[in-house]
């Protein structure tokens, strides 16, 4: 009988027992992981690390794009947004540099600080206490 990773059980619990906004926070914080990931292989000049990390931050951000709900108003300036964060990460990439990174993950905390919020206040309506992310 094989024994299971532990942590590799819990990444699955986590995954499977997690509502689609917990599930959408946890992208954002892959996304921020790689991205930070990729500015560090700018600045170890690490061509692999670099680029490895930037098409997984990419994959994740045109994730984003696909799954927007387009019946709801905002949904066009948030394509436009994330439209133009792959497009930076593209010029980053090519260019080596880590200042573009840095914008983009300047937004990506942006969008998952507010989803974190977003989640807290639903808990808040939901269970008529304040919740934790």
């Amino acid at each position: 009988m094989a024994v299971s990773n532990p942590y590799q059980s819990y990444q699955q619990n986590s995954v499977t027992q997690s509502t689609p906004g917990e599930l959408t926070l946890m992208l954002y914080n892959g996304c921020l992981k790689f991205l930070n990931q990729a500015k560090k292989g700018i600045q170890t000049n690490n061509i692999e690390l670099r680029n490895t990390n930037i098409q997984k931050a990419q994959a994740i951000i045109r994730e984003f794009m696909v799954t927007l709900d387009q019946s709801i108003p905002v949904s066009e300036s948030m394509f436009n947004l994330y439209e133009y964060m792959n497009n930076r990460l593209i010029e980053a990439n090519v260019k080596n540099d880590a200042s573009i990174v840095e914008e983009v993950i300047g937004y990506t905390t942006e969008f998952r600080d507010t989803w974190k919020q977003v989640i807290q206040i639903n808990r808040q309506k939901q269970y008529g206490k304040p919740g934790e992310v």
